[in-house]
């Protein structure tokens, strides 16, 4: 069972992300949106990169729970506070995913809110994964 990751030739060339996601795999993990939070329930950091490479170690660490990891991860939500500074961090975060999840790229989006459930989150991470 595998994922076919879709990028038609008719849309833009995705960076980072692909248009659609198809599998035939039959358990799905819905995964909660996942910030900067320490096991005490601080947030860690104080700048987007390092809340990013956080809220990401969380969220693989429930799919971990759950049975999966980031290979598993079919669709990906991002929450973002101030996204010109994720956007001015874009790089970093590209690495972080990559040494985390790989580049077997999720269907994802990026959305731009006025703050989180905790005023000190800069990002917050959610996902739906689908396990053998």
């Amino acid at each position: 069972m595998t994922f076919e990751r879709i990028n038609p030739p008719q849309l833009a060339t995705p960076r980072g992300f692909s248009h659609a996601v198809v599998t035939d795999r039959p358990r799905t993990v819905h995964l909660a949106g996942q910030t900067a939070l320490d096991r005490s329930g601080t947030i860690v950091g104080d700048d987007i990169v390092t809340q990013f490479e956080q809220a990401l170690l969380n969220l693989l660490q429930a799919l971990a729970a759950a049975g999966g990891s980031g290979d598993d991860l079919a669709s990906v939500t991002i929450y973002i506070v101030d996204m010109d500074a994720y956007l001015a961090s874009t790089r970093e975060i590209g690495r972080i995913w990559r040494r985390l999840v790989g580049t077997g790229y999720p269907a994802m989006a990026g959305i731009g809110v006025a703050r989180l459930w905790d005023p000190a989150a800069l990002v917050e991470i959610q996902g739906v994964a689908v396990l053998d």
